[in-house]
């Protein structure tokens, strides 16, 4: 079957769909109400609130798909500012054609992904456009962290080590090779990593500051955080993990992989003297196997790249278009 007008006009139709699609899959307490807000338990701790969007194109692709990717952004943007994600809600707009079954398949991908991040659905909204089959999501999240956490991007300093918890470029690659119709190795790294944060931040480590790399890649990310902070990040061109794979394409395609989006990789900052804690952490971690010490946070401004040949260049962040709709 395919989506229709009629499927977002709130009658019979709208019901239907949200009874065999939406509410088969994302079942919980809360939700199983069918209110027209969810009412949540108190929490103890500081709230913490977010909220994305998600237009990615091609739906699916090797490692992932919108509705997975939907899930890690909000989780993930959670987890940066040190908080344990605990709900999410979820708003489609679906594009008359779109068929039920592809509609299905991206909300049970985006359910298995709430449950391995530990989260719950709540909440959501259903509308239909005319268009060509496309699906677009928005959701929000609510987390919670405790109320002495200080974890911004303003708290870099000086001494500080940059710590990159894997490969760089892996989604923005694959999303390319997907709409190129190359056939690669290449996989999206798209992952919810809360539990890799919480690790950390349950082992007493001071994190500065994280970050999720995605669109802009790490050089947008590293000047972010560098201008928030009044800092300089010096980071080592041949310790900067690149896949193979991601090297080849941009060696072919005359990309550079420190402005190339991930989904499911991170900077964290923490203090030099728990760097190797914070590693030895990570690297146990599903999702933080290839971490690395990257660079060093020292006084200045600005983020600059020491390069194989030992000389400083200055990094920008991503200018112009990039890569469209990967996220």
């Amino acid at each position: 079957m395919k989506i229709a007008l009629r499927h977002g006009a709130g009658g019979e139709e709208t019901s239907q769909l949200i009874h065999d699609i939406f509410a088969s899959h994302f079942q919980n307490e809360i939700l199983n109400k069918m209110e027209d807000a969810a009412v949540l338990p108190k929490i103890d701790g500081a709230p913490v609130f977010t909220s994305d969007s998600f237009v990615v194109e091609p739906l699916f692709f090797p490692g992932g798909d919108i509705g997975k990717l939907s899930v890690c952004g909000t989780v993930n943007d959670l987890a940066c500012m040190g908080a344990k994600p605990l709900y999410l809600t979820a708003s489609f707009i679906l594009e008359t054609g779109l068929e039920t079954e592809t509609l299905e398949k991206v909300v049970a991908s985006m359910a298995a992904t709430a449950e391995e991040a530990g989260v719950k659905i709540v909440a959501g909204d259903t509308k239909v456009v005319e268009g060509n089959g496309g699906v677009y999501i928005n959701t929000a999240g609510i987390g919670v962290r405790p109320a002495a956490c200080n974890i911004s991007a303003a708290n870099l300093k000086a001494g500080d080590a940059i710590i990159l918890t894997g490969t760089l470029g892996d989604h923005h690659a694959t999303i390319l090779t997907q709409r190129l119709q190359m056939e690669t190795s290449l996989q999206s790294d798209c992952a919810p990593l809360n539990h890799m944060v919480q690790a950390v931040l349950d082992a007493g480590v001071d994190v500065h500051a994280i970050r999720d790399i995605t669109r802009g890649g790490l050089a947008t990310v590293a000047t972010e955080l560098a201008e928030a902070s009044g800092c300089r990040i010096n980071l080592e061109e041949e310790k900067l993990p690149v896949n193979e794979a991601v090297k080849g394409l941009s060696g072919i395609l005359g990309l550079d992989p420190l402005t190339m989006g991930n989904e499911g990789k991170m900077l964290m900052a923490v203090p030099h003297s728990e760097a190797e804690k914070v590693l030895a952490i990570l690297q146990s971690t599903k999702y933080g196997k290839d971490a690395v010490v990257a660079g060093e946070v020292t006084e200045g401004t600005g983020v600059y790249l020491l390069t194989a040949l030992g000389s400083y260049r200055k990094v920008l962040p991503l200018r112009g278009e990039g890569l469209p709709r990967i996220c």
